[in-house]
């Protein structure tokens, strides 16, 4: 178990960025792989990116690719989502998830922690 709090949310143009980061609890943080997803209104909650245990890999779905940038700092228990480029169809709740398994998914059924989410709105 880990808890987890989101922040940076807030209201950015199209074609701006934002920077969220996922703060977490406990000394065990390196032995979770971490994901982003997000939750637009009306629709399901979908994967964005996930990042290795040691930060050496990451998998973005493809409609960020190139745009979104994840990143972890162990020695601090905080992973970053870094968005450039941001669409008005970014609009969603995003959330960061864990889980302790040596796998890599992005099945949202696969992830035993989440944070309370941060509200992105990217205006057209």
């Amino acid at each position: 178990q880990v808890q987890l709090v989101e922040s940076g949310g807030g209201l950015v143009p199209a074609g701006g960025s934002l920077r969220l980061s996922c703060a977490a609890s406990g000394r065990t943080f390196s032995s979770y792989i971490m994901a982003w997803f997000r939750q637009a209104p009306g629709k399901e909650r979908e994967f964005v990116g996930l990042i290795s245990r040691t930060g050496d890999t990451t998998i973005y779905e493809d409609s960020v690719k190139g745009r979104f940038t994840i990143s972890r700092d162990n020695a601090k228990n905080t992973v970053d989502l870094q968005m450039n480029s941001l669409k008005p169809e970014g609009t969603a709740v995003y959330y960061c998830a864990a889980h302790s398994k040596s796998y890599f998914t992005r099945d949202r059924t696969w992830y035993d922690d989440w944070g309370q989410g941060t509200q992105v709105t990217v205006s057209s």
